[in-house]
């Protein structure tokens, strides 16, 4: 009589050759992926080359490589001679809301009389060095989600996923992204009171970006306040790690009137953020930084959306702080809106976390993957607070970053900006990063000197 059993090693080895063929299928798969990135349908960052179908969103034809002024001597408008194409406002907003976020249309609900959206033509103008798509290519075949997303491996320094295919996946890009190897600025921070009335603090920030999975670092960061003299002296100091999970983000303060430093380890999730006088989270500088281990994120999937853009009044140096910060919300006279591409993801807290938000609706860039906007919700599932990121292509260094970042309260008729140069020596690109500067004991010796 004939046995239906099957031979153990007949299993074993089938079974091995049916993880061989997933594992090669997975990797051609990835390779394939990868050789789409800065083809005809996709570009080098992993967005839609192509424009939108009605033609308001322009095809990517390499970004904005050259425009007016620098760095050193202040930037110009690339397109200063446009006019918006049209004005949204509270009184025609259902024309538009299909293309606006929920937290756009409070924004025109609670300041109907002077908060406006000034939408001007679309400009692709993100753009990057070569060595950055390179890096980013070979991330699209390599890199990969561990910890249950909490961590990634496998990828080099910039945009793990330029092919996303979860919400996880467009937060690392977020938090990733290319910025340059380092940074110095100095900026403006105010948080107007409902009133308007505000007291501009002065901020000095170096920046160091290492991103290695294997070393679990992603960047370094060190950020004096200068000014005003109540608040003079302080300095933070944080050496982000990547699996926050495995390893909590290592953060010092130094305090002028103690004269010491200290552990920090409040500067993570919604601990209040420095000089923020409440009205930002840790995790909400960048718009968003940080693990995103408290959340559910759930990929929506892209649509079309109004999002700041192109914001280069914010680095006119002839406009001060005065100019733009007025009760409420930025001046819209200085603010620009394009028609972009966005992914959209939603994240949920998770049950038993904890975090002021409970719910935080999140729009990415698609030729970035840098935050544009997110809408922030309580406990009660109410909308509380309304991010954006005004972006600019600086083109001298070819880095895509905020020429500010606002967050909007809409209970107590507050808001935050920081970013804005208007009134500082502003950014320094030459700045050299060594991970010296980004230690306990350096920031000892800066705060005593």
């Amino acid at each position: 009589m004939k046995s239906n059993k099957t031979n153990p090693a007949l299993r074993l080895s089938g079974l091995a050759t049916a993880l061989v063929a997933a594992g090669l299928l997975a990797t051609t798969g990835s390779l394939y992926a990868a050789e789409r990135l800065g083809g005809s349908e996709l570009t080098p960052m992993g967005a839609e080359r192509a424009g939108s179908a009605d033609g308001r969103i322009p095809a990517w034809d390499g970004g904005l490589q050259e425009g007016p002024g620098n760095w050193r001597d202040g930037y110009g408008h690339p397109f200063a001679d446009e006019e918006p194409l049209y004005v949204i406002t509270a009184q025609n907003y259902q024309q538009y809301e299909e293309r606006l976020a929920p937290g756009q249309i409070a924004m025109l609900q609670a300041y109907p009389d002077t908060f406006r959206i000034p939408v001007y033509p679309t400009h692709r103008t993100a753009a990057y060095p070569d060595s950055v798509y390179e890096k980013v290519k070979s991330n699209a075949s390599s890199a990969r989600l561990v910890d249950g997303g909490n961590g990634v491996e496998n990828f080099t320094e910039v945009t793990p996923f330029p092919i996303p295919e979860t919400g996880v996946e467009l937060v690392w890009n977020h938090s990733t992204r290319y910025r340059g190897p380092g940074a110095e600025r100095e900026v403006t921070l105010a948080t107007p009171q409902a009133s308007g009335a505000y007291t501009p603090v002065t901020i000095n920030e170096e920046f160091m970006f290492i991103a290695d999975a294997e070393e679990n670092t992603l960047f370094h960061f060190l950020q004096s306040v200068t000014a005003p003299a109540r608040l003079s002296g302080t300095i933070l100091l944080v050496q982000e790690t990547m699996n926050q999970v495995l390893e909590p983000r290592r953060a010092w303060i130094y305090n002028a009137g103690q004269r010491r430093v200290r552990r920090a380890p409040q500067v993570a999730y919604d601990g209040p953020g420095t000089a923020a006088d409440g009205q930002r989270t840790s995790d909400g500088l960048d718009v968003f930084n940080g693990a995103p281990d408290r959340y559910e994120w759930n990929l929506v999937g892209k649509k079309e959306m109004y999002i700041p853009y192109n914001a280069y009044n914010l680095l006119d140096t002839n406009l001060s702080n005065d100019d733009i910060i007025m009760a409420g919300h930025l001046n819209p006279d200085h603010l620009r809106y394009e028609l972009h591409r966005v992914w959209k993801v939603e994240g949920t807290l998770r049950e038993g976390q904890r975090h002021i938000y409970e719910k935080r609706v999140m729009y990415f860039d698609e030729d970035t993957y840098q935050l544009a906007h997110v809408d922030q919700y309580d406990g009660r599932g109410n909308l509380w607070r309304v991010s954006e990121g005004h972006t600019v292509q600086f083109h001298d260094v070819q880095v895509p970053w905020y020429a500010a970042e606002t967050i909007y309260d809409l209970v107590n008729n507050r808001y935050i900006v920081s970013g804005l140069i208007n009134d500082t020596s502003g950014y320094n690109w030459d700045y050299e990063a060594r991970s010296s500067n980004f230690t306990p004991a350096a920031l000892r010796r800066s705060g005593g000197r």
